[in-house]
């Protein structure tokens, strides 16, 4: 029975052995390389897996590229697994440039992936151009009309400029910044209308794809649309603009002008009470002049008999004076 447990126990080790000689030792793998022409040593597949790199991904991507055409060793793939890239997408993106005839290396090509961006699309666009189409584009020609326009824009990838290059945002900026300069620039509306093209030709010829991961291929007009009077709504602005001031400066000067007028009425009252205060001084003087002998009885009633007659010649000369005095 001892027997029959040790056995069991001695198999189940030599099975458990094996599946770890295979493991250390793909020999699979390296029997498969050398049926593909790729040279790659058993001790080497040992060595990968001991760095922690996986032997069938570097044996197929080396088998893959060998069979293209390209010229890549071992070492350049394990490093840049090991720096996170994916070695797939790049041994597919370095076979598709190498039959599109783009010249792209493999340090290029591991160095826009890292970057983080798809090298693998990259060269698919860069084969078959991309069309972006930009969002309604306002601008305002000298007359005052306001244009909004959409354009299309033709790109593909400049895969010298994928590390480091701006992207899709700064393309459609640039044209739209270009839509806006060339209507702008228009006298009128309707030579935007009539040579759209216009728009075209001169956005394409300021290079605005400079310092970007794009190459700009073609910029065409999709449409055009009539939008506001800008000019004129800004005048009717600047009229209720201008009516507002000389509002403002009109209740300024009646103010002043009502102002002026209570100083005047001020000033009369003033002048009144001083006329008063005179008056008032009158029977003072008069008696004082009794009493120094200046000023007899019949000169005083002189003065009244002259003062009455004064009075009636005003009375008979202005009858309704009286009237307008009380009232």
């Amino acid at each position: 029975m001892n027997s029959d447990v040790s056995l069991i126990l001695t198999v189940i080790g030599a099975v458990v052995a094996l599946f770890l000689l295979l493991y250390l030792l793909p020999v699979n793998l390296w029997f498969t390389a050398q049926l593909s022409n790729v040279r790659i040593s058993l001790l080497n597949l040992v060595l990968m897996r001991l760095r922690k790199v996986s032997p069938a991904l570097v044996t197929n991507a080396m088998i893959t590229s060998t069979k293209a055409g390209l010229r890549i060793s071992t070492n350049d793939i394990e490093t840049h697994y090991l720096a996170g890239g994916n070695v797939n997408k790049v041994i597919k993106a370095l076979i598709s440039a190498d039959k599109a005839n783009i010249p792209l290396d493999f340090k290029l090509a591991t160095a826009i992936d890292l970057a983080g961006r798809d090298v693998f699309d990259a060269v698919q666009l860069s084969v078959n151009p991309q069309v972006i189409n930009t969002p309604p584009v306002a601008a305002v020609a000298k007359d005052g009309i306001q244009l909004i326009a959409k354009a299309r824009v033709t790109v593909r990838a400049n895969i010298n400029q994928l590390v480091g290059g701006a992207g899709e945002e700064t393309i459609l900026a640039r044209v739209g910044e270009g839509i806006v300069t060339t209507i702008g620039s228009s006298a009128n509306h309707k030579e935007v209308l009539e040579n759209p093209d216009r728009i075209s030709k001169t956005v394409l010829s300021k290079g605005l794809d400079s310092g970007t991961a794009f190459e700009i291929l073609s910029i065409d007009i999709a449409d055009i649309d009539i939008g506001e009077n800008v000019g004129a709504k800004l005048q009717t602005d600047q009229a209720e603009a201008d009516l507002k001031v000389a509002n403002a400066r009109a209740e300024e000067r009646r103010a002043m002008a009502v102002a002026n007028e209570q100083e005047m009425r001020a000033k009369a009252q003033e002048a009144k009470a001083k006329v008063i205060e005179a008056e008032a001084q009158v029977p003072l003087a008069m008696a004082e002049a009794f009493r120094s002998g200046n000023l007899g009885v019949m000169d005083y009633y002189k003065m009244q008999n002259i003062q009455a007659d004064t009075d009636m010649r005003s009375s008979i000369s202005n009858p309704k004076g009286t009237d307008k005095n009380k009232s």
